[in-house]
């Protein structure tokens, strides 16, 4: 963790609790060599992340397109 810290603008700490939430979520796996703890995203969360992600995208702009199409009104072609 300490190599992943020293390049951000956050504390240790808070790096930790990001690690975390990502292990928490499986998007990452962990494995301990020595005193290190490796870290190591995994493919198949990251998968099912970025499925959520373009679902969320898919609904918001299919929202947007409808609420753009009621409320445009086209003025006439001179």
């Amino acid at each position: 963790m300490t190599e992943i810290a020293q390049d951000l603008p956050v504390s240790r700490p808070a790096v930790s609790q990001h690690l975390r939430v990502l292990l928490d979520a499986r998007l990452v796996d962990v494995h301990q060599q020595g005193r290190l703890r490796m870290y190591q995203a995994r493919p198949d969360g990251l998968a099912e992340l970025r499925h959520e992600l373009e679902s969320y995208w898919t609904q918001a702009l299919t929202t947007f397109k409808k609420v753009a199409e009621q409320t445009y009104q086209a003025e006439p072609l001179e």
